[in-house]
């Protein structure tokens, strides 16, 4: 299986001699799993003239920086809808699927590092003059019957304790380093297990799909949301029991305590000793 990459293009708080806003295509891989160091992951970024931007360009600073990784993605993501058409044709004209998606955690990361330390450094710097993202609120939309799960349940682990996701037996999954969100190993995570006689056809679906992260929303009753995409929403449980209420509130603050990072795994039943899936999550704001 060869590397998942992440991508932003868009406009930087930077102005050019004729008052126009720099673009800039910044690239970087996605880490692999959670032992995966993100010092050691390729990084690629290239400034665009504003008279310059369309799919063309782009194409050829991805074909740059493929040169340059010494390899082809499989997919890129990216979190810009308002960038589908011209970043999707780019990655199209170079044979590489592109995939809208919340789970662009180092991208954002990096992001947020060039916006405190790199673009206020470089002349025609604006400060305040980068909007950032504003995503549809999705409308969420019922499990297909055949994939609900038969049972769930609230638990935690220490962070310390996913460390050893390498040597468990997970078919389906994904994870990412947990120096991302900057925590302790003594940090509780929270998550959610799901548990299914159709475990395997539930996780196959979900590994289909850019799995972002799970909440407890209030919004229309107590619903349980699997985010995915960039505005694709799930209900995985309407919540009316007064215990699982509370196990559902204790979920969503101990996952503000952890940095957004919680897990979702799936197995067959609750005596099962692998996982059918097993994926690491983390809400975080996109810029």
């Amino acid at each position: 299986m060869g590397n998942i990459w992440e991508m932003d293009f868009y406009s930087r708080p930077i102005l050019d001699a004729n008052q126009k806003k720099i673009w800039e295509v910044l690239v970087c891989e996605s880490p692999a799993d959670i032992s995966t160091k993100t010092d050691s992951l390729f990084r690629y970024a290239q400034y665009c003239p504003n008279t310059q931007v369309n799919s063309g360009w782009l194409r050829t600073a991805l074909q740059e920086a493929i040169t340059k990784a010494g390899e082809t993605p499989i997919k890129i993501r990216f979190f810009r809808r308002q960038m589908n058409n011209m970043i999707t044709k780019a990655c199209q004209d170079l044979g590489i699927p592109a995939q809208p998606s919340r789970r662009t955690l180092v991208l954002n990361q990096w992001l947020e590092q060039r916006i405190e330390q790199v673009y206020p450094q470089e002349p025609g710097y604006q400060a305040g003059t980068n909007p950032s993202v504003r995503l549809e609120k999705p409308l969420p939309q019922r499990l297909p019957d055949a994939l609900e799960g038969q049972q769930w349940i609230f638990v935690s682990l220490p962070a310390a304790d996913l460390l050893e996701m390498p040597e468990w037996e997970i078919s389906f999954g994904e994870a990412f380093p947990l120096e991302l969100a900057q925590i302790s190993p003594e940090t509780r995570i929270p998550g959610i297990l799901i548990f299914s006689s159709r475990a395997l056809p539930l996780a196959a679906w979900m590994s289909g799909l850019e799995l972002a992260f799970m909440r407890f929303d209030t919004s229309e009753g107590a619903r349980l949301l699997l985010e995915t995409g960039v505005t694709e929403s799930w209900i995985v449980a309407n919540i009316k029991n007064p215990q699982t209420l509370a196990e559902a509130k204790g979920f969503e603050e101990a996952k503000q305590k952890a940095n957004g990072v919680h897990f979702i795994g799936v197995q067959s039943d609750p005596k099962a000793q692998s996982f059918t899936g097993f994926w690491l999550l983390q809400e975080v704001n996109l810029l």
